[in-house]
């Protein structure tokens, strides 16, 4: 895939302005999942970063925008996609090295690096298991190529000793996402996205800790939306997920202090 044009990009605001990204006009756009991501990692100034399929730059920079000092690490298959990852960067005077690689086949100079954190929000569908879209930056961010249980691999290799995975998934990928953990990760928590009231989750963020032995959690539903149905124009996210959207708010887990 060659580099996007400027003709091929659209500015869009993340985080009520604090993050500005440029988007393909076709191709893979960012929608809610990686900012509810960003906003579930309990990052602290200094921490080193790895996103693993990290898109345009939308997590990490959502992140670096509530947690300021951070070092930031992608990785990226798509070559016009790492070369908008490291335009975002720029653009938000962030600096993210991105790296532009298969998961399987990682640079020495990586596979010597460990991390505090990493977070990724894979293909959420099995290979073959949807209609693969038109656009190939798309299909390629939608489908999967490697294995869920690759990226866990991966992410359990490169955190350090007690650092932190967080993955954002569909939630029929869950039993595929602990079964990825078991020998590599510990500390598992799992906090169920629901869009409404008495709706199903339709997706889960995954928390899982290098060396971690806690036991497992499955958290109450987080409930996006307002009202067991959409009833008018615009938007009706509940408070909290407003301020994560808008404000660049954490997203609290259950059990945990909103931050000041």
């Amino acid at each position: 895939m060659s580099i996007f044009a400027d003709a091929d990009l659209t500015c869009n605001d993340f985080l009520g302005g604090r993050v500005r990204l440029y988007q393909p006009v076709k191709g893979y756009r960012a929608g809610v999942d990686p900012v509810l991501l960003a906003a579930a990692v309990p990052a602290r100034a200094g921490d080193h970063v790895l996103e693993l399929g990290c898109g345009a730059g939308q997590a990490l920079l959502c992140l670096a925008a509530r947690v300021p000092g951070l070092r930031l690490t992608g990785v990226e298959l798509q070559a016009a996609y790492a070369d908008l990852a490291r335009r975002n960067g720029a653009l938000n005077g962030q600096g993210i090295d991105v790296i532009e690689a298969d998961l399987a086949q990682l640079p020495v100079s990586l596979r010597q690096m460990q991390f505090a954190h990493v977070i990724a929000n894979p293909p959420y569908y099995r290979a073959g298991g949807h209609s693969p879209a038109q656009d190939a930056g798309r299909r390629v961010a939608l489908g999967e190529e490697t294995p869920l249980q690759d990226w866990i691999a991966v992410a359990a290799k490169r955190l350090a000793p007690r650092g932190y995975l967080h993955m954002i998934q569909r939630a029929d990928r869950l039993p595929d996402m602990l079964v990825a953990c078991a020998g590599r990760l510990g500390s598992l928590e799992v906090l169920p996205l629901a869009p409404r009231q008495e709706r199903a989750a339709e997706l889960v963020i995954l928390r899982a800790r290098k060396e971690g032995r806690a036991e497992f959690r499955l958290h109450a539903p987080l409930i996006l939306h307002k009202g067991a149905r959409h009833e008018r124009d615009g938007e009706s996210y509940q408070e909290e997920v407003a301020d994560v959207l808008r404000q660049g708010a954490a997203l609290p887990w259950p059990g945990e202090k909103r931050p000041a």
